[in-house]
């Protein structure tokens, strides 16, 4: 039928790289009807994307992600992606509804359980989604990757701790904070003995990891450090790059640098930017 056609040409168009090889047999057939899932998961992850709808494209690319196999780095991505919409969402409506809350206190203890109902709802969706890509993460991709992935992986696993310690409170704070910071660290020591300086993963793992030690830590003088040695290791290879990956480093390192701007300018105290907040430009 047409829409058979439709629905077979569509599949091909977004169908896993050829480089990774069906099996003979009834295993292959197993395989195939695998694979066919798995294009349909990776497929609809893209149509979602598309409509912004980042719930509908986490549930995809989490069903992807619990297949066993390798992710590509064009599902990783899309794995990424779908969790950093979703979660930032509500992430930015945390801070929303947090701010209001504190502008609101003096209006009394009625209007006060109101907002912090509405906090502790949107708190809820945080720690669920946070909790689902940190379990995936720890089953299913961390240790089943290698150079590289690995340092994408445990750079991702650091970000969603990171993202828990900002609403947590007390022991749970410390817990979800030690955790980002030793996810971070690991993703560090490899990325420092298997990727150039300029490489995007190695610089971006460096500008969120700063980000935590401004953030979470309130340790501004290691997150500068941290920022400016990232950026001078790198600027001092950009020369030897091409085209295309001279603009990719180049993306972040501006994020660097953007970072280290707003970090200096907020050690004066006299400065109107002092009360912007860092987190606004971390990430990719």
């Amino acid at each position: 039928s047409s829409s058979g056609g439709l629905r077979a040409a569509l599949l091909r168009r977004f169908s896993l790289p050829a480089s990774q090889p069906r099996l003979g047999g009834a295993r292959g057939c197993r395989e195939e009807a695998m694979s066919g899932t798995r294009d349909e998961n990776v497929f609809m992850a893209r149509v979602a994307e598309q409509a912004e709808r980042y719930e509908d494209m986490v549930r995809f690319m989490s069903h992807v992600a619990r297949m066993g196999a390798e992710l590509s780095p064009d599902e990783r991505n899309l794995l990424s992606v779908a969790y950093k919409a979703a979660v930032g969402g509500r992430r930015q409506a945390w801070r929303a509804v947090n701010t209001l809350e504190q502008r609101e206190a003096k209006k009394g203890p009625a209007i006060l359980d109101i907002i912090r109902g509405y906090k502790s709802k949107v708190e809820a969706e945080l720690n669920k989604m946070c909790k689902e890509i940190l379990q995936i993460l720890t089953e299913d991709l961390v240790p089943k990757s290698s150079g590289e992935q690995k340092v994408f992986f445990l750079k991702m696993q650091g970000d969603y701790h990171r993202y828990l310690a900002e609403f947590a409170g007390g022991e749970q704070h410390s817990k979800c904070a030690s955790a980002a910071h030793d996810s971070y660290q690991q993703a560090s020591e490899i990325a420092l003995s298997d990727l150039p300086a300029t490489h995007p993963t190695r610089l971006g793992l460096a500008l969120n990891f700063s980000v935590f030690y401004y953030e979470v830590f309130s340790a501004p003088e290691k997150a500068c450090l941290m920022s400016k040695a990232a950026f001078d290791d790198a600027m001092n290879m950009m020369d030897a790059l091409d085209e295309d990956q001279y603009k990719d480093s180049a993306q972040i390192m501006q994020l660097l640098r953007d970072n280290l701007t707003l970090w200096t300018t907020n050690f004066c105290p006299d400065d109107e930017q002092g009360a912007q907040d860092g987190i606004a430009m971390e990430d990719m």
